[in-house]
């Protein structure tokens, strides 16, 4: 079998939103207990990042608020989302002073995949010393730290990022072929490792499998058996083979197999303020739907109550056809909440759609709604056109100027807070 063998770079760029605030004040990330969060929205409010410090002193990047150190004087930075795109497009620019677009794969905006096999001889370089001379670029210019994970794959490159190269004085680590063994088969639990969540890992442990180890000497036929084709993707990565490449990046692309949006409530609900946020929500999945040109036939519901009475419900439906309608959508989730709905107070909505596929390929004439959706898109499509154009809020349904809607403010917002 034919496995790869470039100098792959995976870049992070350290607690990003954290050290753009830190960069702009002059503080020096090492040092100072500084926490971007939102605190109007109560002390259940979720932290977007917390600076190294406070990591060191027990507080995690996404916990509340109410969850981080006791006793420590911290500065709180309101969330500046257009800040962050600007920095993060900046750092980009200097990706590019190093290799070519196509040898480039943006994975998020705090993370990079760069294959810079072909430009070692031309920078004069090994990948270690390239790895150093960008991280200090990025350093200088934008006074961001990073750390960067070095493969023969994009695989590799990123399990040394995630388990090993925040250890490094440096911030650099490189592994090969040879420390699969040694380094990735002893990780334990096996959601650390890239591709594996808490629910994968529940299968892979009712299975008897609890490491990697385990996971590698597993009969690829029975992890098939269980998992399908991604069976025999984790079998392979757990022996470090990757077969994507760079210039099949979109196989990189964060995997999903539903779409989904929820959005936490500033304060409690009822019934009748929850239907109108299911509508929004369901437009908004539609949408990403339609972005992506995807479909799908399972539609969930989650609802979670307030703090003070604690629990919710998550319930799911299959339906008939596959659907992209927000109206579908909407229906369905109207349904599933008025009948599993029992009274309490909400704080948070989540609807999603799974079991994708193509919509070009969907044969929607065998179910007798061909025109009816082709009619509904084209209306859709319309709107999506002028929202592109003119802004969010230049087309509304007339239910969004309810009091009990969101839709107004949050269509202000970048990735769910405040430019």
């Amino acid at each position: 079998m034919d496995i790869a063998e470039r100098k792959i770079l995976c870049v992070d760029l350290r607690s990003f939103f954290a050290s753009v605030e830190c960069a702009d004040a002059g503080f020096d990330i090492y040092e100072v207990p500084l926490v971007v969060a939102d605190r109007s929205r109560g002390e259940g409010g979720i932290t977007l990042a917390v600076t190294p410090y406070l990591k060191e002193k027990g507080a995690t990047s996404r916990c509340r608020i109410y969850e981080l150190p006791k006793g420590i004087d911290i500065i709180y930075a309101k969330p500046r989302m257009a800040r962050y795109v600007e920095v993060s497009t900046e750092i980009i620019s200097i990706y590019l002073d190093y290799v070519s677009e196509e040898d480039l794969h943006i994975y998020s905006i705090d993370e990079a995949f760069l294959d810079v096999t072909d430009y070692l001889e031309y920078h004069k370089q090994n990948e270690w010393e390239l790895a150093h001379t960008i991280q200090a670029h990025i350093l200088k210019q934008t006074k961001i730290h990073s750390t960067c994970g070095i493969g023969p794959n994009m695989l590799i490159a990123k399990l040394a990022l995630d388990l090993d190269s925040k250890k490094s004085k440096t911030g650099i680590c490189k592994w090969t072929y040879d420390d699969i063994k040694t380094r990735l088969w002893p990780v334990k639990p096996l959601s650390k490792v890239w591709g594996i969540g808490p629910r994968l890992e529940k299968r892979l442990n009712a299975l008897k499998i609890y490491n990697v180890y385990d996971l590698a000497h597993t009969e690829i036929s029975i992890l098939e058996k269980h998992f399908g084709v991604y069976g025999k993707q984790l079998y392979y990565h757990s022996h470090g083979i990757d077969h994507s490449s760079m210039q099949s990046k979109h196989e990189y692309e964060p995997k999903s197999t539903s779409i989904g949006h929820g959005q936490t409530l500033y304060f409690d609900h009822d019934a009748s303020n929850v239907k109108q946020i299911i509508l929004e929500l369901s437009d908004r999945v539609a949408k990403r739907l339609r972005k992506k040109e995807k479909v799908g036939t399972v539609i969930h519901l989650s609802i979670g109550y307030s703090k003070a009475v604690s629990g919710g419900f998550s319930r799911q439906l299959t339906i008939d056809y596959p659907t992209d309608s927000p109206n579908e959508i909407n229906k369905v989730c109207s349904e599933l909440f008025d009948k599993h709905y029992d009274g309490k107070p909400i704080r948070k909505v989540s609807i999603s759609v799974g079991h994708l596929m193509e919509r070009n390929v969907v044969q929607m004439d065998l179910f007798g709604i061909q025109a009816k959706y082709d009619r509904e898109r084209r209306l859709l499509n319309a709107m999506d056109d002028i929202h592109e154009w003119y802004g969010k809020n230049a087309i509304l349904r007339a239910s969004h100027f309810k009091d009990s809607s969101t839709m107004r403010e949050r269509n202000k917002l970048i990735g769910g807070h405040r430019a």
